[in-house]
Parts: structure tokens; sequence; C-alpha cells
């Protein structure tokens, strides 16, 4: 990674993306800031809470423009893959619920602090490390800063399948923990399903209880 700061001329590129198991749920934020060149200057993840998606995505897109800021950037490219944000940042939606006009008027703030920035829909696939560094704030409660270190906790994977006390889950079988709101939905089919499965265990040490099993 690059470690000096850019020059006030150069533009950099936020990538930003926000996500909640549950909505409301347990949230996470990522952000992506890279050099004209296309290095990465911050690559961070980051647990927010309970939130839901789109105050997630307000906070990533704050916390990229903070993290830009620090980096004495002037000239900045805004890239996000929720449409609604991106709409609401440019004008073209109304902010009505009074929680997201609250971020979105910090937002706009911020964005009025630099000298030129130009704010862009970003395809899903075009946004994939920030959604990964969300997803792994999310998994691990924490701060994420590289996407490579650090086993994911399979309980707070929506595409686990686990082997519980020797029971494989049935496929589409639910669970969630009732003490910080995890959930997850397996999605491998298990050679002899049963319905006796037994719950899983949630990164909190909670017991996670069934939801709903898809016959």
């Amino acid at each position: 990674m690059r470690l000096q700061k850019p020059t006030m001329k150069e533009t950099l590129t936020l990538q930003f993306d926000g996500g909640s198991r549950g909505n409301p749920g347990p949230a996470g934020i990522g952000v992506v800031i890279s050099a004209a060149d296309g290095t990465n200057l911050v690559t961070l993840g980051r647990f927010i809470g309970r939130a839901t998606n789109n105050v997630a995505e307000y906070r990533a897109l704050i916390t990229a423009m903070e993290k830009a800021r620090e980096l004495g950037a002037k000239r900045i490219v805004i890239r996000g893959d929720s449409e609604l944000i991106i709409k609401q940042m440019r004008g073209e939606y109304r902010v009505k619920h009074p929680d997201m006009r609250v971020l979105y008027q910090e937002a706009q703030s911020l964005l009025r602090e630099f000298e030129q920035a130009k704010i862009e829909h970003n395809l899903r696939h075009k946004n994939e490390l920030a959604d990964k560094l969300a997803n792994l704030a999310m998994d691990r409660r924490a701060e994420i800063t590289d996407v490579d270190p650090g086993p994911v906790n399979p309980a707070s994977s929506s595409v686990a399948a686990q082997v519980v006390e020797g029971e494989l889950a049935i496929l589409g079988e639910q669970f969630d923990c009732p003490r910080c709101g995890c959930e997850i939905e397996t999605k491998r089919p298990a050679m002899k399903p049963t319905k006796s499965t037994q719950p899983f265990t949630c990164q909190c040490g909670a017991a996670m209880s069934r939801k709903r099993a898809m016959e």
C-alpha cells in the first residue's frame, strides 16, 4: 500500500458500501479509497452496531469522505452501489425519513469541503472490495483493514452449512440469535436431512434458535 499522501491536485476515488443483517440488525460498512494510479490508500471495514441498510450506507459514505479529508484530498469521485443514496446525494430523490435526513445533511456538509466532487452509481460487481470489507466487519464485530487475515466465524455467514453435534442443518433452515440478532440460513443441502438439528452457537456465545425450515 502506498504510504505517502496524495498530491492536492490528485483525484481520489472513494468506494463505499454498507449492510445490515436483519434490517435493522448487526451492521457494517466498507470503504476503499484509491489514488489516481489505482493504488488503494485506504481499505476499511467497520462494525457499527445495530442499524438499517440505508443508515449503514450513509455511515460508509460519511466515513469515506472523512478518510479522504484526512489524506488531504481536494478532488474526489464517489462511487457506491446504493441507487437510493446516490440519487439522494445528487438531489434526484427526496430524503423523507428524519434519521436519514440527519445523515444526509452530514454527508452534504462533508461533500462541500472538497473543491471538486463527483458522485456516481457503481455496479455491485465493481464494488466488491467495499462489500467484502463490510461483511467481514459484520462477521468479526471488529474493524478490518485487510480482507485476508483471520478466519470468518461460520455462524455469522449466510452461506454456511455446518455439522451441528453430528447432524447437518436442513437446506433453507434459518436460525437467529436472541442476544445479538445474528441470522443465518443454510444454503447447502444435507445428504440426509433431519428435522432434529441442534441450534448453531452464535459468535456471541448464545444458542441460536430455528426460525423456519423450508420443506
